[in-house]
């Protein structure tokens, strides 16, 4: 799938509507979207092996341990069930390409 991600600047604006934007996000990605986590926004695990390619823009991947890491346009990334969030600094979008690929616990 390919995912734009706004930037975080969008999350703390005034008019920003939490409950519009978790609506569209089950809608667009029902599966996927419940796996977020109320209480850390953002954070979230996926059953998954996750190949991702930056195609945009400039994403911050956020691990469970406190790591986080700067991804530019053509960087890739492979985790394979990782807690993990994104986030996008500055004031432009990113997009990315991921290829989830179920896997057992």
């Amino acid at each position: 799938m390919t995912v734009t991600f706004p930037p975080d600047s969008v999350f703390t604006a005034a008019d920003f509507d939490p409950a519009a934007a978790a609506a569209e996000n089950m809608e667009n990605t029902p599966g996927l979207a419940e796996l977020f986590e109320p209480d850390a926004p953002g954070m979230h695990t996926t059953p998954t092996v996750d190949y991702v390619v930056i195609l945009s823009g400039t994403a911050v991947l956020e691990l469970d341990n406190g790591v986080s890491t700067e991804l530019h346009t053509g960087d890739v990334v492979v985790q394979n069930g990782t807690r993990h969030a994104w986030r996008v600094p500055g004031d432009d979008p990113a997009t990315i390409f991921v290829v989830l690929i179920g896997q057992a616990r």
